[in-house]
């Protein structure tokens, strides 16, 4: 392992098509010149053909051929190491890659052989008589029921293959004779409608090309981990970041098996999102989240409670609905039971069929047997879509689903008895209990992430993966102590602003979350734009203006490819959303005419003043951006910096926010010191900072400072150091700008720690109490130093 202490990452994306191993190695001087001290690296093992993000795995055994394969993988660890610096990667235990069977030697074994297959336990597969398909695998691929009159035998490789148009199937020895269709009744899987509700396999949520994989299962852990084992073995990793493990039968088993296969020392970060008021379970035996509850703080610190108000009464206006917290939850609560009995209508019909057999010998239970399937799905429903996290078995929440089953009973008492049913099933910890937790999970990040956040619309900065909208902003106390404790108990849990599943950049977020600073003049644009250019529907015309302001050029200037950029965005946002058009409905017409009317706010009068606007809230973007990235860098933690985003960056949801990184003009960059844009140098001198001063930030403390006077509440501030009482750098920012503008400071001042003080970033220096006026007259940030 290397020497370097862990105090950065920088993400890429690893991509066959745009960037490779070799593409890699050939920035790892730029990277340690950044100051990064560790490369995070996406999923590297063979991913489905011509994949852009790797986490459709085909093959866990081998390193991606596409990507430069383990050759390729080892040298760039060993350029990375010959500067003293660390390699981190991202693996994928929940599922693999399914969309093509061919590419899937264990997948396409078990279609072929069944449950005679070396494979068949290594994948979630429902081998029921009553799973619909007879006890096969049912596969959601037909267009039609009738549609299995349409196959044919593909003959032309080495072994006959039944063919849908460009799927191919396997065909079991000793059966290929007859019509196709006779030769389809024959096999171990069913070809299905892709709407019939029948999916003989447990997926990556609703989607049907991810099939989960058993890693409760030793045999399965090991095969999934072959590949990663041996880095471990050949000391090529320095840590690893877990995808998703909340789809998993067991987390906290797993994680303590990941742990024992890594070794204590190699760090472990989890993707765990945690919901409002939500803590890390602290008995897992890993350094922390991904970072998405940092992100949300940063994001919420930045936004301005003065505009609650307005901004409330502008989404009544054109949604119907204030976008508040009591109307998110009940939203929440809503469209989770949608999803349970649509989408993840398969996975809830297999936990009800979990729960009748693990009660099936308790007495107390046996009353129940006789409910039918339609009440038991009611009651798991009901319970699993009050569970407000993505699932409540982890320790510090004990006492979560007592809590919802009382309040359940208490208000629809003819569910009582299904109730006890779900109850005993969930208290033997068998199969019923594991599957619940991934419902759970399933239904919220569908609902939530994946459907409410495209339709909320008060003020979409804050509709982020693990954000918490119904707050809206951040007061300075909190934060702080937010951070104290992030100090204290997870030192060296990541810290993120942008990732590959962030729904908007950190910079996007950073000025859409200006609007609450300037919400009644946001308020009467919108009356202006919305008449000259009325958007077809007017709650998705709200969320799709703030989406325009966010990503709008500075110089108004609306190239063909960000035209196409917001075309792709908006079809996808749409069908989201789900209320004038879905993934599986698609309303062409609805679509056509917002496309139509993005070209026309693009090229259109709107589209000057929204270059006008831009222009006018530029200082006060540039405040809460940097502002957000300096506090990151700084704070506790382990920063990351996704891949680009040392520049300004104007990415959506993916996969927009995967596009290749033009690392030649960041390259550039490093030496210059004229003109350099301020997130450059923001970034550097952080980062760099991290690397002279480690000790205090690796494990170090964190002091909250306050500024004096009637505009302290403008200044956001920490001190780091090895101690308290020994702080020896300084973060501080500028917020809420844009009311500070018509105020001014007055008299505020700040009282540095004695010593005196240079500022990292302007090279200026101060001592004893300044004036914020003098402190931000370079930049709205300071990082100052002890000299």
């Amino acid at each position: 392992m290397t020497s370097l202490p862990l105090l950065s990452t920088y993400r890429l994306q690893m991509r066959g098509d745009a960037f490779t191993f070799a593409d890699a190695v050939s920035i790892v001087d730029y990277l340690d010149g950044l100051g990064i001290s560790h490369v995070y690296l996406s999923p590297l093992l063979t991913a489905t053909t011509g994949s852009n993000h790797g986490y459709d795995v085909v093959d866990p055994s081998t390193v991606s051929p596409a990507l430069g394969g383990r050759a390729g993988f080892e040298h760039l660890v060993r350029e990375v190491r010959s500067r003293g610096m660390g390699v981190i990667v991202d693996i994928v235990p929940n599922h693999v890659g399914v969309g093509d069977p061919r590419q899937n030697a264990w997948w396409w074994d078990v279609l072929r052989r069944g449950r005679d297959s070396a494979y068949a336990s290594f994948f979630d597969i429902d081998w029921s008589e009553d799973n619909g398909a007879d006890g096969r695998i049912a596969l959601p691929v037909l267009g039609s029921a009738d549609a299995v009159q349409e196959l044919t035998v593909d003959r032309t490789g080495d072994e006959p293959v039944l063919a849908y148009y460009d799927k191919r199937f396997p065909i079991a020895p000793g059966t290929d004779d007859g019509t196709p269709a006779e030769i389809h009744a024959r096999q171990a899987y069913r070809l299905a409608p892709w709407d019939s509700g029948l999916i003989g396999y447990r997926r990556f949520f609703t989607v049907d090309d991810l099939a989960a994989v058993r890693v409760e299962d030793p045999r399965v852990f090991d095969a999934v981990h072959a590949q990663v084992a041996s880095w471990i073995d050949d000391d090529l990793v320095d840590g690893l970041r877990v995808d998703h493990p909340d789809g998993l039968a067991d987390p906290s088993a797993y994680l303590e098996r990941l742990r024992s296969l890594i070794g204590p020392q190699r760090w472990l970060v989890i993707e765990k999102i945690l919901a409002e008021g939500e803590p890390l379970d602290m008995t897992l035996p890993v350094d922390g989240t991904t970072g998405y509850d940092a992100l949300d703080e940063l994001a919420a610190v930045f936004v301005d409670p003065r505009g609650d108000k307005a901004l409330t009464a502008v989404s009544r206006t054109y949604t119907g609905s204030d976008g508040d917290a009591a109307w998110l939850h009940s939203q929440e609560r809503d469209l989770k039971c949608s999803v349970l009995r649509s989408g993840l209508a398969p996975e809830v019909a297999r936990l009800v069929r979990a729960i009748r057999k693990d009660t099936a010998g308790y007495g107390a239970a046996g009353s129940a047997q006789e409910l039918s399937d339609a009440v038991l799905r009611d009651a798991v429903t009901t319970v699993a879509a009050r569970v407000p996290v993505y699932r409540a078995d982890y320790a510090p929440l004990a006492t979560m689903l007592p809590r919802i089953v009382g309040e359940v009973a208490r208000e629809k008492p003819d569910l009582e008895p299904a109730l006890r049913m779900l109850t005993t099933a969930l208290a033997t910890g068998g199969e019923a209990a594991a599957r619940f937790g991934q419902v759970c999970g399933a239904a919220t990040a569908k609902a939530v992430e994946d459907c409410l956040f495209y339709r909320a619309a008060r003020l979409v900065s804050l509709q982020e993966v693990g954000g918490q909208p119904g707050r809206f902003s951040l007061g300075a106390a909190e934060f702080h102590l937010s951070w104290t404790q992030r100090a204290r108990r997870l030192p060296r849990a990541m810290t993120t602003l942008s990732t590959h599943d962030t729904k908007r950049s950190e910079d996007v977020r950073a000025r859409i979350g200006v609007l609450s600073q300037v919400s009644d003049l946001w308020s009467q644009r919108l009356g202006e734009w919305n008449a000259i250019a009325p958007p077809p529907d007017a709650a998705i015309g709200l969320f799709l203006w703030q989406t325009l302001f966010g990503v709008w050029p500075a110089d108004g200037v609306v190239t063909g490819e960000l035209r196409e950029r917001l075309h792709n965005y908006a079809t996808k946002a749409l069908r989201e959303n789900g209320t004038r058009s879905t993934w599986t409905e698609v309303d062409a017409e609805f679509e056509g005419a917002v496309t139509d009317w993005l070209d026309a706010v693009c090229g259109g009068p709107v589209g000057v003043a929204l270059t006008g606007l831009v222009a006018e809230l530029e200082q006060h973007v540039a405040a809460a951006s940097l502002g957000q990235k300096l506090l990151q860098l700084l704070g506790p933690g382990v920063p990351d910096v996704y891949q680009g985003t040392e520049l300004w960056d104007d990415s959506l949801v993916d996969p927009d926010n995967r596009r290749p990184v033009d690392f030649a003009i960041r390259k550039g960059l490093l030496g210059e010191s004229g003109s350099v844009p301020a997130k450059f140098t923001v970034v550097k001198s952080a980062l760099r900072l991290r690397r002279e001063k480690s000790e205090s930030f690796v494990d170090g403390a964190y002091v909250p400072l306050f500024a004096a006077g009637p505009g302290a509440e403008h200044v956001l501030a920490f001190g780091r150091g090895p101690t308290a009482d020994d702080v020896d750098v300084l973060a501080l920012s500028m917020r809420h700008t844009a009311a500070l503008a018509a105020t001014g400071w007055g008299d505020t001042v700040f009282h540095l720690p004695p010593g005196s003080w240079t500022d990292a970033l302007s090279g200026r220096q101060f001592s004893g109490t300044v004036r914020p006026a003098n402190l931000f007259a370079a930049l709205p940030v300071a990082a100052l130093v002890r000299d």
